[in-house]
This record gives C-alpha cells, structure tokens and sequence, in this order.
C-alpha cells in the first residue's frame, strides 16, 4: 500500500499539515518517537539516548564503537517491518531519510522555506526574534549532522525526495492539495519492484547487522537477493577480508549471492575490523600535539581507539557531552592544570578511569593524584606496551562495573 514520507522543515506550514492530510488520506501518522519507541524493546538503549542517535552530532568515538551504525541499522531493520505490513503510513521526521528511494510506494516529500521566512513564520507564532533564529538554526545544525551521516549530503539537497515544495506563501490548503495530487498517481502504487525493494532492504539490514556486530563497516547494497559489500579502504589482504566477509552473510536465508568491491573513492588508510572487546573510547589530553598524535597512532595500531585534545577545557567538554571510558591525562599542562582536570571529572563523571601520565610529577603530586580516584600514574617516557596494557586494565574495569549494574 502507498505511503508518504515528509521530512521536518521547522517553522512551516508542513509541519502542520501531518494531521489533516492523514486523516484526508486514512493514513497512520508514524514519527521518530514512535520509531525510538519500538527500538526501546528491542536494545539496552534508554529513550534520550536513542534520541541523541538521531539528533545528536556523532560521537568522536564512534568510529571505534560503531554504536551509531548499529542504532541506524536497528531503526532500518524496524522501518522495513512496518512497510512490509498492509497499512498505509504518514511517516513524519527524521526516520523518512532511512527509507530508500527505490521504495516508490512511498512519496518523499520536503516542504522547505528561506531561512528568513521561517524566522517570520516563528515570531507570527509568538516566539521571540531571536528565540526562532536559534530554533532554526538548532533543527538545522542537528538535520544536516543527521544526513551527512547517512548520505554526505545537506539535509534538504534535493535529490533525497521525490517532491521538493517550496512554500513561498502556500497555505496548508494549498500544501495538502500538492501533495495529495501527486500521492494519487500511478507511480506511487505499488508494485512488483517496490516490493522486492522492501525485501532488498531487509536482507541489506540483516546483513549489515551481522557484519557490523563482527566489526566491519562497509556499504551494504542489495538487488533481488544479491549482495553487494562494498570496501572503503585499502586492505592489505583482500582475498582474506573477502572470504571473511562472504561467510558472514552467505548464510542469510534468502541470499543468493555475495560479491566483495573495492568502492570508487577506495582510499589508501588501512581497513581495520573493529574489535570491541578491546578498548575503544579513550581520551588522550596532553598539550605535545607531536606527542599525542604519535602515541595515539601507535595504540591504534594495538587496537586502542584514542582520540586527542591538547588542553584541560576541551578535556571537560567533551566528558561532558561525549564521555569516554578511559582517560589519559597529561599532569602538567598550561592552562587548567592536570589535578584540577582529574577533579572536575570525578565530579563530573566519575566512572572515568583516569591514567595520569607526567614527565615533571612528584611524590606528592602522584599522592594526590590516587587519592582523587587515578587508576594509574604514569612517567614519561612512557613505554607503549605498558601504557597499552593499563589502558586495557582500566577499561576491564569498566567493562566489569558495568556488567554488574
């Protein structure tokens, strides 16, 4: 059965139109909580959480967790069930994005206005100036992140819809009637080809699920139950990685082939499966650029998904909004010093497993330092098995709390 599909454009008539236009057109209204509400029974993930998936920027450590890939890839798996069901759907949010284009009996829409006249449109409503110009800029900030993601494109890049409506004064009469004029025509009913879309689509889910759980980031692309895994990066032993990847989907009913690519844009960093035994969200504060980078590579290289920053400010932002497990923390650093940074964090966040790591401490200092919670303390020039081996000690730590909650 045909469906419609409109994505947000905050400060619209559009997004006032969900209502009337469903009930004209006996369709179920379905949005992003809906969808973050099925997800709930489905995962260990809380609501908030599951929000920030979508409107959230992507964590720094993400590309070592692949937490995001995994949410996106359980809130597609969902999608593909409800449009595989007989009913007809108005799909409203940012769930529209994950719905592909050869799906066709679902019309894609985007009403979209200047950013000015949404800003009127705001202040009409009541909202202050200034008020409707961070509103604005918010739901954009948060669209965009959301469809880079997923397609590298701008949230309202046209080439994601079938319908691109601009307002340009239309009313919501005007709106519902476009609208409903193109939903009614016979390229958006559904046939043969839309429906093994829908099957392609959940045999890509599936497939993409068991590749991801094993640690493997790639395009997943399906035609009539023939898959196609896509490799970014350059791979040392291609052959290798092919048979791996091969004989984790092979065995998905209903596939009838695999075939392993080298994507156009193959670039030349080295393809690392992700291992997430391993620990994967440390933060490495230290104000040596040289030295950061450096010793981040070489944990990489051992596994250990590391990301810098070279000062104690940016150090309690990033707890704040993206909090890691582990923490390297350099003692002496310009700025806010290294046992005020440790201090702030336990306060902060006080599961963080703090490694202090100094070329300058003192018995006092390392004193200090245990007894604000350090899990470790560290002298430069430190050897990178060691500094290896505490971190993965540390995040064991974690691992262990958080297993008993």
């Amino acid at each position: 059965m045909s469906s419609i599909a409109i994505f947000p454009c905050t400060f619209t008539p559009g997004e006032e139109i969900v209502g009337e236009l469903s009930k004209n057109l006996e369709l179920e209204v379905y949005k992003d909580l809906d969808l973050i509400e099925e997800a709930m029974g489905q995962c260990d993930i809380n609501r908030e959480r599951l929000k920030n998936y979508i409107y959230g920027k992507t964590s720094v450590f993400n590309q070592f967790t692949l937490e995001k890939e995994k949410v996106v890839n359980l809130f597609k798996t969902i999608l593909a069930e409800r449009l595989d069901d007989s009913r007809q759907y108005l799909f409203h949010g940012f769930l529209t994005s994950l719905i592909p284009a050869r799906v066709t009996h679902v019309l894609k829409v985007l009403i979209v206005d200047t950013k000015q006249n949404r800003i009127d449109y705001a202040v009409n409503q009541g909202i202050s100036k200034r008020d409707a110009k961070k509103a604005v800029k918010v739901h954009d900030v948060s669209a965009y992140t959301w469809t880079d993601f997923l397609f590298s494109k701008e949230a309202y890049d046209s080439s994601l819809y079938d319908m691109v409506i601009p307002v340009e004064n239309k009313g919501q009469a005007a709106l519902i009637e476009t609208i409903t004029k193109n939903f009614h025509t016979t390229s958006v009913l559904q046939n043969t080809a839309s429906r093994q879309a829908i099957a392609d689509m959940r045999l890509e889910t599936m497939a993409q699920g068991r590749l991801l759980d094993a640690g493997h980031k790639m395009t997943v692309r399906c035609q009539d139950g023939n898959l196609t895994l896509i490799v970014d990066n350059n791979v040392l032993n291609f052959s290798k990685l092919e048979q791996e990847l091969t004989d984790l989907v092979a065995a998905i009913p209903t596939v009838k082939n695999v075939t392993v690519e080298r994507s156009a844009k193959y670039r030349e960093s080295i393809y690392r499966r992700q291992r997430f035994e391993l620990p994967s969200k440390v933060l490495f504060v230290d104000d040596e650029k040289d030295f950061v980078q450096t010793v981040s590579q070489r944990l990489i290289s051992r596994d250990v998904g590391t990301y810098g920053v070279y000062n104690g400010e940016d150090a309690l932002e990033l707890v704040t909004e993206d909090k890691p497990d582990v923490m390297v923390l350099d003692l002496k650093m310009p700025g806010l010093h290294g046992v005020e940074v440790l201090r702030r964090t336990k306060e902060l966040a006080p599961d963080v497993e703090v490694i202090i790591l100094t070329g300058h401490g003192t018995n006092e200092d390392m004193k200090q330092c245990m007894e604000l919670g350090a899990f470790a303390y560290m002298n430069k020039p430190v050897d990178i098995e060691e500094l290896s081996a505490t971190i993965k000690a540390a995040n064991e730590k974690v691992r262990q709390r958080d297993g008993d909650q």
